[in-house]
């Protein structure tokens, strides 16, 4: 069945540059400072995700959860607040202090929940077409799904049946140093784990797909691609219909929107044994490239 999802968003406001440098690593870190409005707190994760304005020449308007490193930033917050906050963010690492609540007086004019924080929006609407499919559970087989790799070669998940693959998403134009990023960098490491380990199988491949097709065409994907050092051999970056994209995603749990002109999303990491059943889902950005890399070979070890 096709189900027609409507998606909404508005064009980002055209704010000046507000970076500035952390006095103890004013070589390595960057600080914005941002406004937006607390969406929802889970002080136990220490996380809190804000809507936030137009970031210029770093980040569109988004919805996005970012880490604190004190659940002190977090005491008398509630969702619906409006804040002011700074996003810190270093060549590995992002997070927000300095999280202050703002009245809404001052707010009047600023980020709200119509319209993007600039104030200069132009709001439009757009169709997407999506599948009604049901979330993949361990023990499940992947069904066939037909892509493009960053070489511009067809692709299809069914002509990799015997090997162990790895699958996460991502959109080449993410910011964040934790978000995206993160999961190329982990593949680039899980890759250089087996093909240096001599009693890893050979029987593997990573597959990162991207969530953006309209802009990650392949040869965005392939110059992505070269900067995280990736072997064709074994791992490729996938794009393809919408349509694809969103039913293969929604399967695995990976949810993606539009929302203010940019993307949003969460993070899931698949793994799919040698049968063609899926073996493990990674949630978030906590696991690492030891972690993926003992699941391959386990997953490469069963076969149909």
């Amino acid at each position: 069945m096709i189900t027609l999802l409507l998606v909404s968003g508005c064009e980002p406001g055209n704010n000046k540059p507000a970076a500035a440098k952390i006095d103890s690593e004013a070589s390595t870190t960057q600080a914005f400072q941002v406004k937006g409005v607390v969406k929802a707190i889970d002080a136990p994760a220490k996380s809190i995700q804000i809507r936030h304005e137009d970031i210029p020449n770093f980040m569109p308007a988004m919805t996005m959860p970012f880490d604190v490193k004190s659940t002190n930033e977090l005491a008398g917050l509630k969702a619906g607040d409006a804040v002011t906050f700074r996003l810190n963010v270093t060549g590995t690492d992002s997070w927000v202090d300095q999280v202050r609540k703002l009245d809404r007086t001052a707010n009047q004019g600023g980020t709200n929940s119509g319209a993007s924080a600039g104030g200069n929006s132009n709001a439009h609407s757009s169709f997407r077409l999506v599948r009604d499919v049901e979330p993949l559970q361990v023990g499940d087989a992947l069904p066939e799904y037909h892509f493009t790799n960053e070489l511009g070669q067809a692709v299809s998940t069914t002509q990799f049946k015997g090997q162990a693959l790895a699958i996460t998403f991502i959109f080449t134009r993410c910011p964040l140093p934790n978000f995206c990023p993160k999961m190329s960098s982990n593949f680039s490491d899980t890759q250089k784990l087996l093909l240096n380990d001599k009693q890893a199988p050979t029987n593997w491949h990573l597959f990162t797909i991207t969530f953006d097709p309209q802009f990650d065409k392949p040869a965005v994907l392939k110059a992505y691609a070269q900067r995280f050092g990736a072997d064709t051999n074994h791992w490729n970056f996938l794009t393809g219909e919408l349509i694809d994209i969103t039913a293969i995603a929604t399967q695995f749990g990976e949810l993606f929107w539009q929302e203010e002109g940019a993307i949003n999303h969460n993070l899931r990491t698949a793994v799919i044994d040698g049968s063609g059943k899926v073996q493990k889902l990674f949630t978030g950005n906590a696991w690492t490239p030891e972690d993926l890399a003992e699941e391959i070979k386990t997953a490469a070890a069963k076969r149909s």
